[in-house]
């Protein structure tokens, strides 16, 4: 462990971390990113594909599947497809979309054609979804095929994808989808896309109640894909290539989406796609897929540990990895995972969507484990953490509101200059609103929410704050505070 050691005239401090600008700097070689101005996310995702044979994406249910071979003439199709409808560079497309295999075509479609996606629970109201239309200037939307006729209304064209079917089979139901999917023509002259040419609008609340459009460039994502997603795949001795990842987070929020729908393609990892999760049947897909890593938030984690507590036999055997995110963990809940999955490598990991998902990652090893941080920083991420109160920059040791700065944060909210000025400060630091502590190794815990947050702020929680809490309850399955 390496300490703070105190002489008579000065503290020595480790070399991450720096007394005279409160900056901790990551811990992890720094990751060199792509110069070239003139690239897009698609075409940097798929510059070094030689996954042809292997599976991209499976529907768990149907159990249909996608080849890698696949995937990029679909995009391509998508992208031809839209342009043919007239949709051009820089209008916005949204997606009110479950998690389904067609997800990730239709998102990266609309990437390389220059399009910006902005992507929504399908569960809005025909209220909430107008208001999102309105804001950030939708022209044409994806929904489910049964919700096509609700959203007609909205003034814009509306395309129905089918819920999961053999794309290779047309039907009138979903006709403008499947000429979509098999337009018979190309992009033409590909736009010339830059890297810091807007690729997502993704709608956060950040550090207060209202909803804010976190704009997202083609940069932040190839810094996400580097950074997070193969940077992680990079910890382990086992080939990427091999690991089958199971897809319940939903594809329409930052944390699903960094990885299904964008960075785990450019590994080659296959991916299981459900649809809306189910705890025993989740158990059941994990066993007939062969999944290896499965990625959840702490709703899921508790109702997994609760089920296989009662199930006997070979259940998850094939299981390595579960990783935990978006909220916080009490130590409790990953005690009993760990006790009732022993052979399960236990990770969580933090970021946000106004960081494209980037910000740390827990590694352990046979003598090394730490399954209560959040892990170190990210490569070529750097942090402060600061006193809520009075500003004081705090070394290791101290327990602070959180700071990052690196490739992955957000350009700014749309149309809000005074929230960006709020929460991105004039050196570029993102102030997350997030309270941690940060040990003397340089990993990062989530402290007493609860408590913390009302020493900080008084009563003005954030409702994943109490959701935590009230999830950490034994008799309690699930949790949703609202206003």
């Amino acid at each position: 462990m390496e300490k703070l050691t105190a002489t008579a005239s000065k503290t020595t401090f480790p070399d991450w971390y720096s007394p005279e600008t409160g900056i901790y700097s990551s811990k992890h070689p720094t990751i060199p990113l792509p110069a070239d101005p003139f690239l897009d996310v698609v075409s940097f995702i798929f510059s070094h594909h030689n996954h042809n044979g292997r599976t991209a994406l499976i529907d768990s249910s149907s159990g249909f599947s996608i080849s890698y071979s696949k995937v990029l003439p679909l995009v391509k199709s998508v992208a031809s497809g839209l342009r043919n409808r007239g949709i051009k560079q820089g209008d916005v497309v949204l997606l009110l979309l479950p998690n389904s295999i067609h997800f990730p075509i239709v998102f990266l479609g609309v990437l390389y054609l220059g399009g910006i996606v902005s992507t929504m629970n399908p569960l809005s109201s025909e209220l909430e979804v107008k208001k999102r239309i309105a804001d950030c200037n939708a022209c044409i939307a994806f929904v489910e095929l049964k919700k096509v006729g609700k959203f007609q209304p909205l003034g814009i064209p509306i395309i129905g994808v089918p819920e999961n079917v053999n794309l290779d089979e047309k039907s009138n139901d979903f006709e403008a989808f499947y000429m979509l999917l098999y337009s018979k023509g190309d992009v033409g002259v590909k736009p010339v896309i830059r890297q810091q040419d807007t690729a997502a609008i993704m709608y956060s609340s950040g550090t207060t109640a209202a909803s804010k459009g976190v704009v997202l460039t083609h940069r932040n994502f190839i810094s996400m894909v580097e950074l997070f997603v193969k940077f992680e795949a990079s910890q382990y001795e086992y080939s990427s290539t091999d690991n089958v990842y199971l897809a319940i987070l939903p594809m329409f929020h930052i944390y699903g989406l960094s990885l299904f729908v964008v960075g785990l393609l450019s590994l080659g990892s296959s991916i299981v796609v459900m649809r809306k999760f189910d705890v025993s049947e989740t158990v059941k897909v994990i066993d007939r897929y062969g999944v290896t890593h499965f990625p959840v938030v702490p709703p899921i984690l508790t109702a997994l540990t609760r089920t296989v507590k009662g199930v006997c036999g070979n259940s998850l055997k094939c299981l390595k990895l579960v990783s935990c995110g978006a909220a916080p963990l009490f130590a409790k809940t990953i005690q009993d995972f760990v006790e009732v999955l022993p052979h399960v490598d236990f990770i969580q990991g933090y970021g946000l969507t106004e960081s494209t998902a980037v910000g740390t990652r827990g590694l352990n090893t046979e003598k090394f484990k730490k399954y209560s941080s959040i892990g170190l920083l990210a490569p070529n991420i750097e942090a402060k953490v600061v006193d809520w109160i009075t500003g004081t920059l705090l070394p290791p040791g101290g327990s602070g509101e959180l700071w990052i700065r690196g490739p992955g944060v957000m350009k700014e909210y749309l149309n809000d200059g005074e929230a960006t000025a709020l929460t991105i400060d004039k050196d570029g630091w993102l102030h997350t609103g997030d309270v941690v502590y940060t040990d003397h190794d340089g990993y990062l815990y989530v402290v007493d929410r609860l408590k913390e947050i009302i020493k900080y702020k008084g009563f003005q929680i954030a409702p994943a704050d109490l959701e935590a809490v009230l999830i950490s309850h034994c008799e309690i399955l699930d949790a949703a505070v609202i206003p």
